[in-house]
């Protein structure tokens, strides 16, 4: 008598076990959450941007830096900005190496800047967790946190570094939060990728 065949049982495909892993990981509440809590921030800061623009045309006041200041000058300007919280939108940039003799060479530089400008950025973090102060109110209060925040860092730099969000902001929590630095380099770089986008959409635009 041939032994019962055991019933086949189906392999789960590699995103259903990717995302019961993220669900008993607690990862999608700890970005719903996460989300809730930046939201407010957000909407202060875009309700900030357009309180000042209505009163003073910010991207007519940023073109014409872009024209007045020589070419190393607005490379100086952006990398500020970049790493200075990433606040001024790097389109603006991009649009202006496409109007120059040699656009993808302004574009490269524009994004290598970017992206040392967001590592930099990573080191004022760390040193900001250096004063006392704000140490001990990451060891006191921030604990469960920083520790949901250390194990989901590297999804918080892509994000920063792909979608149209302040690049630095998401280094500068990589810092406070002691993500490894060797992390940040590795997600950080699809920063690069982002302009690369950007400057297919934009240089046929402008």
């Amino acid at each position: 008598m041939k032994p019962k065949a055991k019933p086949k049982t189906e392999k789960k495909s590699r995103l259903s076990l990717l995302h019961q892993y993220y669900s008993y990981t607690g990862f999608y509440s700890f970005v719903g959450k996460s989300v809730l809590k930046a939201l407010p921030y957000i909407i202060a800061v875009v309700v900030a941007i357009f309180v000042v623009n209505r009163f003073f045309n910010l991207n007519e006041a940023l073109t014409r830096v872009t024209e007045t200041l020589p070419v190393y000058g607005v490379l100086i300007f952006f990398f500020v900005s970049e790493t200075l919280l990433g606040l001024v939108p790097p389109e603006l940039f991009i649009a202006w190496a496409g109007k120059l003799n040699q656009p993808w060479v302004y574009l490269g530089i524009l994004a290598f800047l970017s992206y040392f400008g967001g590592l930099l950025t990573y080191y004022i973090g760390v040193f900001i967790t250096k004063i006392p102060r704000v140490h001990r109110y990451l060891e006191e209060k921030m604990q469960k946190q920083l520790k949901n925040s250390k194990k989901w860092g590297g999804f918080l730099i892509v994000v920063g570094a792909l979608l149209p969000l302040p690049f630095s902001i998401s280094c500068l929590a990589a810092g406070i939060i002691n993500f490894p630095f060797k992390g940040v380099v590795a997600y950080g770089s699809l920063r690069l990728l982002r302009f690369v986008i950007y400057g297919l959409v934009i240089f046929n635009v402008v």
